[in-house]
Parts: C-alpha cells; structure tokens; sequence
C-alpha cells in the first residue's frame, strides 16, 4: 500500500508518500484498491491543525474517495448484500453512522481525521459502511458523492424537505454548492447562486441555476436574492460561515431554513438574535450524512444518469501537494480530485 500520510506536524511541509503493508484484513471487512480520493475544505483545515489541534498523527488525509472491492474479509459472506469482489464502492465519510438522526460520538468514526483517510492505494472499510456507485459517474466523478454530494443532499432533502417551486440560495461554486443546484433542480426549486467570478456565475446559469449574483460587485447580495425570491428564499446553504451568516440573513424569508454548513469565512460571528427570533428563522447544522444517505443520494443519480458532479481538475497521484494547493488558491469551480494511482509518478 501506499499513501500520503501527515506525519511529525502539521501543515502540507508534514506531508510524505509512505509505503507500508496493509496486514491482515479484519473480520466484516473489505480491502478497496482505490482509484480516486476527492478533496474538501475540510482535509485543508485537517492538514493544517485547525480542524483539530489534538488530532494524533500520523494520519492518511482526505475523506472522500471511490475504490474496487479487492478482497472480502471473515464473516462479509453471510452479510446481505455485501458488495462482491470487483464491485466499485463508496466508503461513507461518517464510518460508524448506519442511519437515522445523528447521536454522540459519530465523529470520532470520520475518514479524514481521526481514522486514516483516502488519499491511499488501499484501504479496508467495514462491509455495511459503503454503498454502490451509480453506473454511469467515472471514479473521478464518483469520488466527490460521500461529503460534498451526500451534504448538500442531507441540506436540502432529509432535513430540508425541499419541494417543487421552493427557492433556494447557495454560496459559491465549489463541490457543496453545485451538488446543492444539481439536487435542487431536480426536486424543481429555482436557485440563486453566488460568486465574485463572472465566468464561474456564467458556468452555473449553464447547469440550471435560475438567478446569479457576484458578491464583490453587489455587497448586499442577501437583499438582492430575497428581492428575486419575492420576500426570501426558503433554503439557504451558508458555506461561507461568520463573514456570511448575516447577508444569509436577510436573503432567508420568514419561516425558512439556513443550513449551516462551511468556514470558508470564518468561524465566529456576531448575529443579530432578533432577526432568527422575530423571524422565525431555522439555523441548521449540517454533519454530511449517514450511509443510508449516501445511498439515498446514489440512488436518485443513478435514476438521472444526465446528472454529473462537476470536476474541476484531475491530479495524479505523485501531485496531491498540488492538488490540495490548487483547492486552497480557490481557483476551482467544482471538486478537486487525485487519482490514486501510484505508477503516475
């Protein structure tokens, strides 16, 4: 097996190709050959220390990926359903979340930090904590579904509710976002999106998006979309985190919902309480999903096999660094993906 694997410290510097055998495959288990690993904002943090200071290394980053069956340990015969030798399965982000609402301690079941992540030639994984991958998606494709797809999912349809003619806001064109218009469109809301790109607004008006707003050029961008809604919209997916909460604000109507989802902006902030209260306003944490989420998302792609996920760039293997650089410069739109295969370089 080989991997990129954080050790000695923090920051990309502690980053280094490591070789080491993978062992025994446990009881209930699989050994995937990956073939992708797709990056998020989160494996930045991670890797920097900011997610969490006390996280023991040496640690395998990065938390999404897709792989093939390769061997099944003891006892996954006799599970049902198991995924056979060959079959290309997706690891869930949360490992230890099966389904139902989430409960203490799931966290400490995540790919990515504290266990041992994608960014791996081989990985085993519990037989229950993958689910299949829909048909027609590449691996590329394939390996941004289990945080940015499954968490725009979770938003919007489990805990959203989102129905046909509701009107949705989401910030941003990176993985979370355009899952989200994906999604959306196809449950029939209309969607407004930001960026301070005029060509990233034009790319999203290509894949459906009903109303586009550069935030540099209209600073109040919250009132401008709650004016195209006609008096708010009813979903908001706030990525951006304290410097945008408060424009999220007053793009929500009375009675809708923010999803709280990213830090891209910051982690702390001051809101004014009135408006949530007096408003009725629902703030929303969101925590990706659980495997039946995964599933219930690979499951409505594989019925709409017109609908990709937006890959933005293709790295291999022997350029991660470069990968996670080009994520952090925040020059794509889209996901970010390392294929993971060693001969590359």
């Amino acid at each position: 097996m080989e991997s990129w694997t954080l050790d000695g410290g923090f920051g990309p510097a502690h980053l280094a190709r490591r070789h080491a055998d993978p062992g025994p495959l446990a009881p209930g288990c699989l050994r995937l050959r990956m073939r992708a690993a797709s990056l998020n904002f989160r494996d930045i943090l991670m890797i920097d220390g900011a997610y969490d200071p006390r996280l023991r290394l040496p640690l395998v980053p990065c938390s999404d990926g897709v792989g093939v069956v390769e061997a099944r340990g003891p006892g996954v015969d006799a599970l049902p359903g198991a995924p056979a030798v060959g079959d290309r399965v997706l690891p869930a982000f949360v490992q230890g979340w099966a389904a139902g609402p989430l409960v203490p301690g799931l966290g400490r079941t995540t790919l990515g930090g504290p266990r041992d992540g994608t960014l791996r030639t081989h990985m085993d994984v519990p037989a229950h904590a993958v689910t299949a991958v829909p048909a027609h998606l590449s691996d590329a494709e394939a390996a941004t579904l289990p945080c940015a797809g499954v968490t725009a999912w979770q938003a919007l349809v489990r805990l959203g509710r989102i129905r046909p003619g509701d009107t949705v806001l989401t910030l941003g064109t990176g993985g979370v976002s355009l899952f989200a218009l994906q999604i959306a469109k196809l449950h029939g809301a209309r969607v407004a999106i930001t960026s301070s790109s005029d060509e990233k607004l034009a790319a999203a008006r290509a894949l459906g998006a009903d109303h586009t707003v550069n935030y540099t050029t209209t600073p109040q961008w919250g009132k401008a979309v709650a004016a195209w809604a006609g008096g708010g919209v009813d979903h908001v997916l706030e990525l951006g985190g304290a410097g945008t909460l408060a424009q999220s604000l007053r793009a929500v109507r009375t009675g809708g919902t923010i999803s709280v989802i990213g830090v891209l902006a910051g982690v702390k902030t001051e809101i004014p309480i009135t408006s949530v209260l007096m408003r009725g306003v629902r703030l929303q944490g969101v925590f990706v999903g659980s495997v039946a989420d995964q599933q219930a998302l690979c499951t409505a792609l594989a019925a709409h096999p017109d609908q990709r996920p937006v890959v933005d760039r293709i790295f291999p293997f022997a350029e991660a660094p470069a990968a996670l650089a080009h994520l952090r410069s925040g020059a794509h739109m889209g996901k970010v993906v390392v294929a993971l295969d060693p001969d590359d370089g």
